[in-house]
């Protein structure tokens, strides 16, 4: 896992709100999209985001792309970013 490519992909709204919809579930492209006002090219951008770091996984059904959350991403980026909050707060009370 790339926590760069991770953070970078969290750093979006709209990214963020997809990863929210799909803690419910999968859910295919076509009712991910009914949720914004977005133009495809757009979504399909964040998308790619999201798998790149990760954070999602595609799977095709027919003609039909369902998205999933990949949790043990999400849950491995958390871990490690509150390791580094709790690091820095160690140094702190050491100083």
């Amino acid at each position: 896992m790339a926590a760069d490519s991770v953070f970078e992909a969290l750093s979006h709204p709209v990214r963020r709100r997809i990863l929210a919809l799909l803690k419910g579930g999968g859910k295919s492209a076509g009712e991910i999209a009914g949720a914004f006002s977005l133009a495809k090219p757009t979504l399909s951008g964040h998308f790619a985001k999201l798998r790149a770091a990760d954070l999602i996984g595609a799977e095709r059904q027919g003609t039909t792309i369902i998205y999933r959350l990949n949790m043990s991403v999400l849950e491995e980026t958390v871990f490690s970013f509150m390791s580094l909050v709790g690091e820095r707060n160690e140094t702190q009370e050491n100083s």
